[in-house]
């Protein structure tokens, strides 16, 4: 299903790309565990202790932050980014797929 008139064909059958729904449903759901669900299940309860549960998420949130950061400089910044005019690809090649999912935004009208 298209919305909005604009979509990338080449990730139509990705997981969550096909409609607003199911990533609607999930926010929803985690806006209920945490302003409903969480405080009854922690209402007569001690605190959990999570520094080192803390520790190890930051730690994996640095990592995938760095390698995300290396990935996009050398799908466009490093290899062959144009400051001038960078024509859109909407092939499937490795280059073009791996920059659309890095976070450009790729629309196609229809």
């Amino acid at each position: 299903m298209v919305w909005c008139g604009f979509a990338d064909p080449r990730v139509k059958d990705w997981l969550l790309m096909s409609s607003p729904f199911p990533t609607l449903a999930i926010c929803l759901s985690y806006v209920y565990v945490v302003k409903v669900l969480g405080p009854r299940f922690m209402d007569n309860r001690k605190s959990f202790d999570l520094k080192n549960v803390l520790i190890v998420y930051n730690l994996a949130q640095v990592v995938f932050s760095a390698w995300l950061f290396y990935e996009c400089l050398t799908s466009g910044w490093l290899s062959h980014y144009s400051y001038r005019c960078q024509p859109v690809d909407y092939s499937t090649s490795p280059m073009a797929m791996k920059v659309s999912t890095k976070g450009e935004l790729l629309y196609t009208a229809n």
